[in-house]
């Protein structure tokens, strides 16, 4: 299946039926008062999270959706059927925006959590509804209510525990695929992956979720390369693994590209616990692997993990290291009173 992480779609609920009028007409009955009915309340739409979903690829084949009209009242006191409701499917960790892209509408981080997008119109009263002492035989009914229609923008950012940053080529993908399940395209050239994967990786009894994004390049921020499209997906991650490649003729500077562009880009990515790996470790001798560990250590300043993705070096203390961090930074969720986001899980 294609990954699609946004959409823009045009929505519209359904006007509500128009309000009958209508009168009584029986033989023998000369005077049988107003029997109109009422139209149909109008259809909504919602967005509701559907479990398994990963993508928005469904809302790039249709971008038009339109509820059902209220059926218009009828005589014998007879409302109106209601008009069909329309139901967006999105995944977990949906946000959806205003035509200006900025204005948050709902962001959607729970399965089975919904959220009305267009109400349907009232349906219009019928003129039994206007019979009083004073007006035995009112010749008035109501019509239906307007409908509601908007253009709205549909993002996905992904729910993960642990997030993978770092340059193109720093072997990110290589360490999802040897930690988990998921399968990420895997090449030697920059810009292998195209757009974010997730894996459940498994750390003794316990497990988390781990995403994959693009490598990001200087001005990733601005838009350049394609770290922009995607920098969004690991801001709800709780922890961020930052490979270094070993084959980058200068370390720091590399480390340094990917965070500046973290802060840059802002949305509290800038602030979050982050473990420094130095990967491809198994390409370089025992020299220069000192050499550039000691390079990184004073740029980031903390001492950065050895790894070798390919090899499985120093992968299982990377992994236990994310899941206690994953797990300290949850219960203090908990702790604080914040309700941990939910996402899809293993």
């Amino acid at each position: 299946m294609k990954f699609l992480d946004q959409a823009k779609i045009f929505i519209r609920s359904g006007g509500g039926g128009a309000g009958c009028i209508s009168f009584r007409r029986e033989k023998y009955v000369e005077f049988g008062g107003p029997d109109g009915g009422d139209g149909g309340h109008g259809g909504n739409v919602y967005a509701e999270v559907e479990p398994g979903l990963n993508t928005l690829i469904d809302y790039r084949y249709q971008q038009h959706f339109k509820a059902g009209r209220g059926v218009h009242g009828m005589g014998r006191d007879r409302t109106g059927a209601s008009g069909e409701d329309v139901v967006l499917k999105v995944p977990v960790g949906t946000q959806i925006f205003e035509e200006d892209h900025e204005t948050l509408i709902a962001d959607l981080t729970e399965e089975g959590q919904r959220v009305l997008l267009a109400e349907g119109g009232n349906g219009g009263w019928g003129n039994a509804r206007f019979k009083s002492s004073t007006n035995q035989a009112p010749r008035k009914a109501n019509p239906g209510g307007p409908h509601e229609e908007r253009w709205i923008w549909l993002q996905l950012k992904l729910i993960a525990d642990a997030g993978l940053v770092g340059l193109p080529n720093a072997g990110k993908s290589t360490f999802l695929a040897s930690v988990s399940a998921a399968r990420p395209k895997i090449a030697d050239y920059p810009f292998t992956t195209l757009h974010p994967n997730l894996g459940v990786v498994r750390a003794g009894i316990d497990s988390f979720v781990l995403a994959d994004i693009p490598g990001l390049i200087e001005g990733a921020h601005e838009g350049v390369g394609l770290g922009i499209r995607f920098l969004g997906h690991v801001e709800r991650c709780r922890v961020l693994l930052h490979l270094v490649s070993a084959l980058e003729e200068d370390v720091a500077a590399a480390y340094r590209t990917v965070r500046h562009e973290l802060e840059e880009y802002g949305a509290g990515l800038e602030g979050k616990t982050e473990i420094v790996a130095l990967n491809k470790c198994d390409a370089l001798g025992e020299e220069e692997i000192a050499d550039k560990l000691a390079a990184l250590e004073a740029a980031c300043g903390a001492a950065p993990y050895r790894l070798s993705a390919a090899t499985g070096e120093g992968k299982m203390d990377i992994v236990y290291k994310l899941n206690t961090i994953s797990r300290q930074l949850r219960d203090e969720e908990r702790e604080a009173g914040k309700e941990p986001v939910k996402g899809w899980s293993p």
